[in-house]
């Protein structure tokens, strides 16, 4: 699959990479996550908050997906580690889907690395971005 160009915000540009900080001095259980979202943030376009697209999914972005190996589909909201909870659908950023969905577009397929196998996913929609609800990140 070809990967597509992804877009985050400055701001949340800046937050994660505070987040993964120092990736090659890390020994904590998220190291490998981290390293994949450095990866991630490297290939990113940064675009100021108030220009992201509005069919970007950015940190605190709700959005339906579709698992294409089972065709069903379901929520989630990609949020910072100390903020996740599985049963509420908020997906921690280092969470391997987190780290895959930041950046896509309403529309794309991302096929990703999870612990059980590949997931491919489409987004099907995005229900809530707070940049396109004027309400930015603090």
């Amino acid at each position: 699959m070809i990967a597509r160009t992804i877009y985050i915000t400055d701001d949340d540009f800046a937050r994660l990479t505070n987040l993964v900080g120092n990736t090659k001095a890390s020994v904590d259980s998220d190291a490998l996550q981290k390293r994949d979202l450095r990866s991630e943030l490297n290939r990113a376009v940064r675009v100021p908050k108030d220009r992201i697209p509005p069919d970007v999914i950015t940190m605190n972005s709700k959005v339906v997906l579709r698992d294409l190996q089972t065709g069903e589909n379901f929520e989630c909201t990609v949020v910072f580690p100390g903020q996740a909870d599985v049963n509420k659908g908020r997906i921690s950023i280092l969470a391997p889907i987190g780290t895959a969905l930041i950046g896509y577009r309403k529309g794309d397929t991302i096929e990703w690395n999870m612990p059980g196998g590949t997931a491919r996913l489409k987004v099907e929609e995005i229900l809530y971005q707070p940049e396109a609800a004027s309400i930015l990140h603090e």
